[in-house]
């Protein structure tokens, strides 16, 4: 005779519903959890909560990096037809024409002699995924004292990715008084001794400036005497102004200083940029194999292998430049007119590389902020939303961060608002 199914009573399960609820407060969560500060969005979202912008102008966001130029045809055309891919697992590691395809890049955008598909590179699943897993990877969990520095401002990423990983981060001020440069000096010897993990971006976010081959001898030195990883965040690199001169790469600076295999060197790159497909979350790592191969290892774990039909449409993307350089030509020209319209206003010039205005303003830049929206509905960052205390001050305290990602006509549009404020202060 077979056994009746279990009878459930619902009063009973509405009770145990609402004691799991009335216990919750029992949960033993991930304490680090509870460091990680509100990303900047949700702050500006807190800023602008109950304030109805001026129904006279219409909205402009140039708050948030997200490329607005068209997605290339055959990319999306690529991503269709490899479809039927999907009917299976892919492998972490990615398919093998795919990497070859980046290392090809690689050599080709930055004059390596040699870059091994198969030890040296990994496509991930987006820049910031693979930023954020890395300092899982990376830092020593047995460690109490562990530090992870971070340029400041920087992006939110490598903060959580530190904290979430059981590490302190630390940051290194870029000021306007040294060009946004990083000043190794600022932090003492104690503390690079404990360091694990450097993040380092360039082309910067916010500011845009390109690390020159002096800072990057002097960060390798001080890799190698204290042993530390360098994350080198690359994902504005193909953003730039002058095509004869394309900004140098941490694996083209390692090649040149003769650092052989990238010692203690990762990249992270992306085709969110420089493609305009940041919804299709394709990105690779490149750079000393043996951390690599144990971030394989990790990320087997994590789950974290690209759709195949992405890695096609990857692979199409990374072996055509002539959308790249349309790319920037436009980047170009909405710079050019909102600098000739700010000019007479603002100190302003053109970045290095990438696509933001890191602009100075006469004010405090959340209320700069909180007015433009209010007052001219154009949304902008605050730059202390980006940037921490440390070393006595916030260095984007004064500071907006404008991303120049819509149209030409609406980025000066924009910018004949910001001026407008800014001579009623």
């Amino acid at each position: 005779m077979s056994k009746r199914a279990p009878s459930y009573n619902p009063a009973s399960i509405n009770h145990s519903i609402r004691g799991i609820e009335f216990s919750s407060h029992l949960l033993k969560l991930n304490p680090n959890l509870n460091r990680l500060q509100p990303y900047p969005f949700e702050k500006l979202t807190k800023l602008f909560a109950g304030i109805e912008p001026a129904s006279a102008f219409t909205p402009i966001n140039l708050h948030i990096g997200e490329p607005k130029h068209s997605t290339p045809d055959f990319i999306r055309q690529a991503l269709m037809e490899n479809l039927v891919k999907m009917a299976h697992y892919p492998a972490t590691l990615g398919a093998r024409s795919l990497r070859a395809g980046i290392g090809k890049w690689l050599m080709q955008r930055y004059g390596l002699p040699a870059i091994d598909p198969d030890t040296e590179i990994l496509p991930v699943n987006g820049s910031r995924e693979a930023l954020f897993s890395f300092a899982q990877a990376v830092i020593d969990s047995s460690r109490s004292d562990a530090i992870v520095i971070c340029p400041n401002p920087f992006y939110q990423i490598y903060e959580g990715a530190a904290l979430l990983a059981g590490a302190t981060p630390c940051f290194l001020n870029t000021l306007p008084g040294n060009d946004f440069a990083l000043d190794y000096a600022q932090l003492p010897d104690e503390v690079w001794e404990r360091t694990q993990l450097m993040y380092v971006c360039s082309p910067g976010n916010p500011t845009g400036r390109v690390m020159s081959m002096d800072e990057w001898r002097h960060l390798f030195e001080l890799s190698d005497r204290y042993g530390f990883v360098i994350a080198s965040d690359e994902c504005y690199s193909e953003i730039y102004f002058d095509e004869a001169s394309p900004p140098l790469g941490a694996l083209q600076a390692a090649q040149r200083l003769g650092r052989e295999r990238f010692p203690r060197l990762v990249v992270f790159s992306s085709l969110s940029k420089r493609s305009n497909v940041p919804g299709m979350r394709s990105g690779f790592v490149a750079g000393d194999a043996a951390i690599l191969k144990k971030f394989l290892l990790y990320r087997t774990y994590h789950g974290s292998a690209m759709n195949p039909a992405v890695q096609a449409a990857s692979e199409e993307a990374w072996n055509d430049e002539v959308h790249v350089v349309e790319n920037r030509r436009l980047y170009r020209e909405k710079f050019k007119a909102v600098i000739k319209l700010l000019q007479d206003t603002l100190p302003v010039s053109l970045p290095d590389a990438a696509f933001y205005l890191w602009l100075k303003i006469p004010m405090n830049d959340i209320e700069f902020a909180r007015q433009l929206y209010r007052d001219y509905n154009v949304t902008v960052l605050p730059g202390s939303y980006l940037a921490r205390h440390t070393h006595g001050i916030n260095p984007g305290e004064n500071f907006v961060r404008i991303a120049l990602v819509a149209s030409v006509m609406e980025c000066a549009a924009a910018t004949e608002r910001i001026k407008k404020l800014v001579s009623s202060l």
